[in-house]
């Protein structure tokens, strides 16, 4: 087995020496008190936000008074086996609560950092470790505290686990900040296109850009009153000519994105003989799963669709195209609203896309709407993108900062 030294190392500890690898039965004592009054919060454990209060996360279980007698106390500090642990998932807790006693809770021992643990527990050469020690497990069992005990952790000294984890913790405090920046725009943007739209029975928006402040009410009408309206077509997938080096841009639901369609996942062939919609059309997802319906997207290169989609060739004479994609991605909760009223299964119809409202302005002012909304979308996905850097920025850092042995010790 190789040195257990990391690849990245801060320079007071260069010559530092190895470091240790102790075992989870040393480094973590397995604690169950039930010693409480039930006023403590009830703890949900996610993989996401780790343990945390179910009021924070908007967690609806219902939990009887008096099975809440038999619950565990989670103190600041402690460390809970997932339920869902086959996918990677010890969590830390920053608060004091009580959870389910069908977790395990783990207490670091003293001496050593909580935080260094907290984001060594989330590397992928742990999670790998894990996998492995739960290999002939079903989905849904948990890896018991002897299982954990068993496996071998990384240690350097205490002073080294600090420096690691304050270079990680600080990571994560910029991370939240700059998700914070990206809550508020998109917070800014909701709020924005709630007043730059009519509300329900009203002729005009609450919030004009000042040349249009005096051009009067807008006009009203259905998505079938303003556009032509088809459905696409899944060619068989039985048939390999149909599919077998396609240059045609193949669009499904899961490419849509309530933005611009440059590209697909898949293309077909001419053999498929499928309908090829024009640059300029918009589209919309009937059905395909819950939280995709009503999503949208804009073609910016001629493409198919399947049947799932139906497809907007706007009448430019009314509306513009893009502020058919403008007003329908401002209106997602009517579609999901449709989707789930009165039926078995989640969708809409073609003929619900035809008999959807829209209200619309000149089109002068609907390029003002849409470009002024289309400018707070560039804001956000440069958030993101900024987001997704400092994230990837982490998960190289941890590659480093933690030492990869060439055997995973089981």
């Amino acid at each position: 087995m190789s040195a257990l030294v990391p690849r990245l190392r801060f320079p007071e500890f260069r010559e530092a020496g190895e470091w240790r690898s102790q075992s989870g039965a040393v480094l973590f004592d397995q604690v169950s008190n039930k010693d409480h009054n039930s006023d403590l919060p009830v703890l949900a454990i996610t993989q996401e936000h780790g343990a945390v209060p179910r009021r924070l996360i908007d967690y609806h279980v219902s939990v009887a008074d008096k099975s809440i007698e038999g619950y565990k106390v989670v103190e600041v500090g402690d460390f809970i086996i997932s339920l869902r642990s086959f996918q990677g998932g010890i969590e830390y807790s920053s608060y004091k609560g009580i959870c389910s006693p069908a977790y395990v809770i783990l207490r670091l021992a003293p001496g050593y950092s909580a935080d260094y643990f907290r984001h060594f527990l989330k590397t992928d050469r742990f999670i790998g470790q894990l996998t492995k020690n739960l290999e002939g497990l079903r989905d849904g069992k948990m890896v018991s505290y002897k299982q954990f005990s068993e496996l071998q952790l990384p240690t350097p000294s205490q002073k080294e686990q600090e420096k690691i984890a304050d270079c990680l913790s600080s990571l994560d405090e910029l991370i939240t900040l700059e998700t914070q920046k990206l809550d508020a725009l998109k917070t800014h943007k909701k709020g924005l296109m709630q007043q730059l739209f009519p509300r329900e029975g009203e002729t005009a928006p609450r919030l004009r850009f000042p040349e249009f402040r005096k051009s009067g009410s807008w006009k009203s009408t259905t998505l079938a009153g303003v556009a032509t309206i088809r459905a696409g077509t899944t060619p068989s997938r039985s048939e390999p000519a149909f599919y077998s080096g396609g240059t045609i841009p193949w669009v499904k639901t899961a490419d849509l994105n309530n933005g611009f369609i440059s590209h697909t996942e898949e293309c077909i062939t001419p053999a498929a003989k499928a309908r090829i919609n024009p640059v300029g059309s918009v589209l919309v997802a009937m059905y395909g799963g819950f939280n995709q319906i009503g999503r949208t997207g804009y073609l910016t290169v001629s493409a198919a669709t399947n049947q799932a989609i139906s497809v907007l060739t706007a009448d430019e004479n009314e509306v513009l195209p893009i502020y058919l994609l403008t007003w329908m991605n401002a209106r997602v909760e009517s579609w999901k609203k449709i989707a789930s009223s009165s039926r078995k299964d989640p969708n809409i119809t073609g003929t619900d896309v035809a008999n959807f409202p829209i209200a619309y302005p000149r089109k002068e002012e609907q390029r003002q709407i849409s470009d002024g909304l289309a400018s707070l979308d560039d804001l956000i996905a440069t958030q993101i993108q900024k987001i997704d850097a400092l994230k990837t920025h982490k998960k190289g850092l941890m590659q480093q900062l933690f030492p990869v042995p060439d055997k995973v010790p089981a």
